[in-house]
């Protein structure tokens, strides 16, 4: 039998970001207690900011009956001379019934004591305390807190707690807090409590009482007054899906308002003023003609005959809050962009002060200079000095009061106070693009002058913090060296720029301390292994044949790739996995072929095959290994009609020799053993 259920759990204000982090896993922790207590059946989960609702249009009120199966000792074990043992009274005792009324059953071949258990199900009233409180003490929210003399805790303290199966109320004791048939309405409407005698009921008075409990009409709601003021006004509003998520969370009456602040405050960069609209007071920036203007939009959370009231609150709030960083602006700009202070800044310990850490970032940068010298003269002509100055002023604003206040806004705030100070362009450019990429999605610097900057960045924090033993282990990454890493892939890749994980490493790990530069080696080559989109065997067959270029080992990775998936290459694989199994164990790295000791023509035309594909030049990797794997019908007919394992060893070692010669070519591109498909 089913019957409708409904819990409420009521809360103060949740905090929104770590509820909508824990948020996704909150039908499934739910279900799972469900599941462990035989009552699954489907669900809805409802939230505000004030409030944890679980809907069970049918819901279980019992479990159902069932029976379980109790398996004992071996018979041999549990009887003796025909009388129960220890061991036999002992499982009988655990079946609550005598030794005689036990059964007999077979258990990994055994013949064992037996009995079946008649479970009679439990009912849902008596279950629900225990559910409640196993859900809530699941919740993981990062922090809680404790309320009162109570020892429990929790995000918020628990002010109400409502559990009705069908029209009967449960009886809930959780946190201090008896569950009633009350729960409350928006507090614009009052701040007293409502009864409710039916599900039916308690959806329809908070409705009534100004609650929209359903978060996606909150949202829908929320997009359709952004949709009427962009319409009325003939802007554009920037919708940030984060901060509207955090929007959802924390209103039970959404309602959009625009306002607007003094134009002055457009001098401060629009990065700043959305930053502040959007960090500190959750606010929308409004656009007209892709330009930011003295507008914004913020979602009230109240219900009122006077909504102007509430928009002249909330620009009397940015108004102050923009007045300040106009006022640290200006004082940045006076100061002008200078690294000296950076040198009382610890980077970390053992690796010195920011500014030591800017002076590691130009000597790699100008080793990266010489490297990528084709590509970054094709930019710009004077490209020493001007790289020299961008490195050496790229964490400058890390001394002004403006990324103080905001330090999401590092290298960008030094990109508008260079320009203000009149440095060239494109060292503006690489001081706003030096931490580019800074998220998957990212956008990658937008030049190799700027490239260059962002990459002695990530350079040096991996060399740096290897050589002090802070190396990722497990899940733990506290200073994103892997993120590093993916940097570094992703921009030399986009540049196709000359860049050697092994012989570039060792070079310029000598300005630092010693240390195991493999270890570094072998932590870019996990990221390697996992950047690429492909079959992990064709990646480890690239890495086997001892490529560390980036470029050449991508273009690898996609040549053998492209070859490797098509479905001919399937059915063929079996002759070049022979090649690889012959060379086996042997020694590879001489092997000479001696034409005078083939005996047959198939040995022959192998050879003068391979030698004319070996000697010909190719535009890619991909025409090469063409070119190689074209070999195929040679090398079956060579293995159908010669033995390579002779008797007279020196023909055996020459045909060995001519195999891996063949290996051997496939292997300056791919080892071609340690492909699987």
């Amino acid at each position: 039998m089913f019957k409708p259920l409904l819990i409420e759990i009521g809360v103060e204000e949740l905090p929104a970001i770590p509820f909508l982090k824990e948020l996704p896993t909150i039908e499934t922790q739910w279900l799972n207690i469900l599941q462990k207590n035989a009552l699954a059946c489907q669900f809805k989960f409802y939230f505000t900011p004030r409030r944890l609702v679980f809907w069970h249009n049918e819901f279980p009120i019992a479990q159902e009956n069932r029976t379980e199966a109790l398996f004992g000792p071996p018979v041999s074990v549990a009887l003796k001379d025909g009388e129960p043992t220890p061991a036999g009274a002992s499982f009988a005792k655990k079946c609550g019934v005598d030794f005689e009324a036990l059964g007999r059953n077979t258990k990994d071949g055994k013949d064992v004591l037996f009995y079946e258990v008649n479970i009679k199900g439990k009912s849902s009233k008596e279950l629900l305390q225990g559910m409640v409180e196993e859900f809530l003490k699941g919740l993981n929210f990062g922090k809680s807190m404790r309320w009162g003399a109570l020892e429990e805790s929790f995000i918020r303290p628990i002010r109400w707690l409502g559990c009705m199966l069908g029209d009967e109320h449960v009886s809930v004791n959780l946190y201090g807090i008896e569950s009633t048939y009350f729960s409350y309405p928006h507090r614009s409407i009052s701040y007293e409590p409502f009864a409710y005698y039916t599900a039916g009921d308690y959806f329809s008075r908070l409705e009534e009482g100004g609650v929209v409990l359903y978060p996606n009409k909150r949202e829908t709601i929320i997009r359709d007054d952004f949709a009427d003021i962009e319409k009325s006004g003939g802007v554009t509003i920037e919708v940030d899906e984060d901060l509207l998520a955090e929007v959802v969370a924390i209103t039970e009456y959404p309602r959009a308002l625009m306002g607007s602040f003094e134009e002055s405050f457009l001098r401060l960069p629009p990065e700043v003023i959305i930053t502040s609209m959007k960090e500190n007071q959750r606010y929308f920036p409004v656009f007209k003609d892709g330009k930011l203007t003295n507008h914004f939009v913020v979602v009230s959370n109240a219900i009122s005959d006077d909504y102007a009231l509430i928009v002249k609150g909330n620009e009397k709030v940015l108004r102050a809050r923009l007045s300040d960083a106009l006022f640290f602006f200006d004082n940045d700009l006076k100061r002008g962009l200078k690294n000296d202070g950076l040198k009382d800044v610890v980077y970390l310990d053992g690796l010195g002060s920011i500014y030591d850490k800017t002076v590691r970032e130009k000597a790699i940068a100008l080793h990266l200079a010489r490297a990528f010298e084709s590509q970054l003269l094709s930019e710009n002509s004077n490209k020493i000095a001007l790289l020299e100055e961008a490195v050496m002023l790229s964490k400058a604003d890390l001394m002004s009061e403006t990324v103080y206040e905001f330090t999401e806004l590092q290298g960008l705030m030094g990109y508008y106070y260079a320009k203000a100070e009149g440095k060239e362009l494109i060292v503006c450019n690489a001081i706003k693009e030096q931490y580019l990429p800074n998220s998957e999605e990212s956008e990658l610097p937008s030049s190799v002058f700027s490239s260059i900057v962002a990459l002695s960045a990530k350079i040096d924090s991996l060399l740096a913090l290897f050589s002090i033993g802070k190396i990722p282990t497990g899940t733990k990454d506290p200073y994103a060296l892997r993120r590093a890493v993916n940097g570094i892939l992703k921009i030399v890749l986009k540049y196709r720029l000359p860049f050697d994980i092994s012989k570039d490493f060792v070079t310029l790990s000598k300005e630092y301390k010693a240390f195991d530069v493999s270890g570094l080696e072998s932590f870019v080559l996990v990221r390697i292994y996992q950047f690429f989109n492909v079959n992990p065997s064709i990646v480890k067959a690239v890495v086997a044949s001892g490529e560390r270029d980036i470029v050449r080992l991508s273009s690898k990775v996609e040549a053998l790739n492209a070859i490797v998936s098509s479905e001919e290459f399937k059915d063929s694989f079996s002759t070049f996995k022979r090649v690889a199994n012959i060379i086996k164990g042997l020694e590879t790295s001489k092997c000479s072929v001696d034409e005078t000791l083939f005996e047959s023509s198939y040995e022959k035309e192998l050879y003068a095959g391979f030698k004319k594909v070996n000697q010909a030049s190719y535009e890619s990797f991909e025409a090469q290994l063409d070119a190689l794997f074209g070999l195929k019908p040679l090398i079956d007919a060579f293995f159908d009609n010669v033995m390579v394992n002779a008797d007279d060893v020196k023909i055996r070692e020459n045909r060995q020799n001519l195999i891996a010669s063949i290996y051997n070519a496939f292997k300056a591109i791919a080892d071609i053993k340690e492909i699987s498909v």
